[in-house]
């Protein structure tokens, strides 16, 4: 089942358009990476599944529905979930209270709601210790995980990330890293359809299994992450390594 397909997607912001035609598809359970430059559109493109940015052409079909049209609330309710580049945690509220942030569209008591955390908390075991602390004492890599988190505990059926490794510590970028390549390979439960967008290259594909090259707003190159690693461009752009020759 496709979880996801874009659609010949135009889009933009006033006069200046960020994609120019973007198709991309991604199955149920499946871990898909989009990769490119600064301004190549990776941000566009998930702002427009989520419904923040609105299609001038093209569709944004989600489990088979056309949602192109739906406002964002209706999306979310559907099961689309966006990690926000640069986290974006309620620092004054704590840790608990964050986590619960992502069940607003479900009904329930707080308590019944709880029981909901244990799996985002086995995820991310560096979180259970903290619940009562404010979010804003934790570390980069500790609310990078409480961002996951709380869009986990809504249960996505479509799980977008903005860059979350950016501004990270590598040994946080190894924690972000593992614990996204365990939701998408099932050893944290039923795969995660995951799209992830990530200008580091390499953390991206330790991820997905298949990938898209944004330049300037269009796709320049897809398929396996095998593959994309071998790509002479891919190679000299986006992993610090010269073109194979």
């Amino acid at each position: 089942m496709t979880a996801l397909a874009v659609e010949d997607l135009v889009c933009g912001y006033g006069h200046v358009e960020a994609l120019h035609g973007v198709g991309l598809r991604v199955d149920a359970g499946e871990a898909v990476a989009v990769v490119g430059a600064n301004g190549a559109g990776k941000s566009t493109l998930l702002r427009a599944v989520v419904g923040l940015v609105a299609a001038r052409r093209g569709r944004v079909v989600v489990a088979g529905q056309d949602v192109t049209a739906w406002p964002v609330e209706r999306r979310v309710r559907a099961g689309v979930a966006l990690v926000p580049e640069g986290r974006r945690v309620f620092a004054g509220l704590t840790v608990e209270d964050n986590l619960l942030l992502g069940t607003y569209a479900r009904r329930g008591t707080r308590a019944g709601l709880r029981s909901r955390l244990g799996p985002v908390l086995e995820l991310f075991p560096a979180l259970a210790g903290r619940l009562a602390r404010p979010a804003g004492t934790l570390s980069g890599g500790q609310q990078q995980m409480l961002a996951i988190g709380r869009a986990l505990v809504a249960a996505p059926r479509l799980l977008l990330l903005d860059e979350p490794s950016l501004g990270l510590a590598p040994r946080a970028v190894t924690e972000v890293v593992d614990a996204l390549a365990a939701l998408a390979g099932g050893a944290a439960g039923p795969p995660t359809t995951v799209v992830l967008v990530e200008q580091n290259a390499h953390a991206a594909f330790a991820v997905a299994g298949r990938g898209y090259l944004l330049d300037r707003g269009a796709v320049a190159v897809a398929g396996p992450t095998d593959r994309l690693r071998r790509d002479p461009g891919v190679q000299a752009a986006y992993l610090g390594a010269p073109p194979t020759p």
